[in-house]
């Protein structure tokens, strides 16, 4: 699809963005609390300000809807019908910790649906990546190559938030008969299912639309189901950018 490949680059140019400030002392990361109580870095505002002017270089037309750059009201939103939704720095808090569980979401919308997204794993150099009809990839140091969802599995392997445990899913896994539970921050939870690498993320607990979105094509791409509690179709052309629990699962045969 048009623009994939520079997607990629620019979301693989945050990363490094990021990583400059990563490898600095925590002490210079100009850590602030956001209005929702949400930690704030150095590194979300670079990788945010290097994304907007890529893209806004790439796609003069096309709005951006940034997690750092949200206060756009919906009486404007809703007359997108093509744009691009970006997380500058999912998982934060996996950056404060420095665990390395932190992506660079990217993603474009039409018609309120995900057609092509990127999430760039910085520490991890990973990067995986799809549109729409295209199949999902992964890029390494070594190449890309096609992923797709696990079709068995001796044991349900749930993935879950490391930084947002909750007690919904703690239900949800008793209700189990054997499972083996994966927790992983950022978007990284849908590249597991995509890749094969666990079969179920259900979320019990607030996201965001940019959160979502990258991670929502390529886990659709992958052959997995994505369904979000009370939406059918045009998740991402909402007034209320909060999303509501979701499943994300590999497609099993009988």
């Amino acid at each position: 699809m048009l623009f994939l490949n520079a997607i990629i680059e620019i979301a693989e140019q945050a990363g490094q963005a990021i990583l400059e400030i990563y490898q600095r002392d925590p002490r210079e990361f100009n850590i602030t609390d956001k209005a929702d109580a949400t930690p704030l870095t150095a590194a979300d505002l670079a990788a945010h300000q290097l994304i907007v002017n890529a893209l806004t270089e790439l796609t003069p037309d096309l709005p951006i809807l940034s997690e750092e750059a949200a206060n756009i009201s919906w009486d404007i939103r809703q007359h997108w019908q093509r744009y691009w939704l970006v997380d500058p720095l999912d998982g934060t808090k996996e950056f404060i910790k420095r665990n390395g569980e932190f992506t660079v979401n990217i993603a474009l919308i039409e018609q309120g649906e995900p057609v092509l997204g990127v999430v760039h794993a910085p520490v991890l150099a990973k990067t995986y990546y799809a549109a729409r009809g295209q199949g999902a990839w992964l890029k390494t140091a070594a190449g890309s190559q096609s992923i797709q969802v696990s079709q068995t599995s001796d044991r349900v392997r749930v993935v879950g938030s490391r930084s947002h445990p909750s007690p919904d899913l703690a239900g949800y896994l008793a209700q189990l008969p054997q499972y083996q539970l994966v927790e992983v921050g950022s978007s990284l939870k849908f590249c597991l299912v995509a890749e094969g690498a666990a079969d179920v993320y259900p979320r019990f607990g607030p996201t965001m639309q940019w959160d979502t979105a990258a991670g929502h094509i390529i886990a659709l791409e992958a052959g997995a189901s994505v369904q979000f509690d009370g939406i059918n179709g045009r998740v991402y052309q909402r007034e209320q950018l909060l999303n509501p629990n979701f499943m994300v699962s590999a497609l099993r045969q009988s």
